[in-house]
């Protein structure tokens, strides 16, 4: 059973660690890496170098709206496929564990179960912009 006075609370703990690490996985891409060695790396990957430049801008923009509570369950679920895609090509060759050199596929697969959760969950406590539920 789900405790209706708790539940929005859990959401908005959900929200603020999860829109915290997106913006600093992307401005680790921004500022650390740069713009050019993200892209780098993603073609590195196989991947097109401007994919890596788009995960990056969604990151910083999403975990901003995620932290806000701005379309909470639209970001979330956009973020499943992000997230699966980095555990398929960045690390599924490193194995299960994230502590793995490289980092393992542990990590953003569990993620990406979390920000489904939160799609599911909805907006919780103080979201500025809550979409309503169909």
């Amino acid at each position: 059973m789900i405790d209706l006075k708790t539940a929005p609370h859990a959401a908005l703990l959900l929200r603020l660690t999860t829109g915290a690490l997106f913006v600093a996985h992307g401005l680790t891409k921004l500022l650390v890496f740069t713009p050019a060695g993200t892209a780098g790396f993603f073609e590195s990957l196989g991947l097109p170098g401007w994919l890596g430049l788009a995960t990056m801008v969604f990151e910083i923009v999403g975990g901003a709206a995620l932290i806000l509570g701005v379309a909470t369950r639209a970001v979330a679920a956009l973020s499943v496929p992000v997230l699966l895609g980095a555990a398929f090509t960045a690390h599924w060759d490193n194995g299960f564990g994230w502590t793995n050199q490289g980092g393992g596929w542990e990590y953003p697969v569990m993620w990406a179960a979390v920000m489904a959760a939160l799609a599911l969950l909805g907006d919780g406590a103080y979201a500025l912009w809550p979409l309503k539920r169909r």
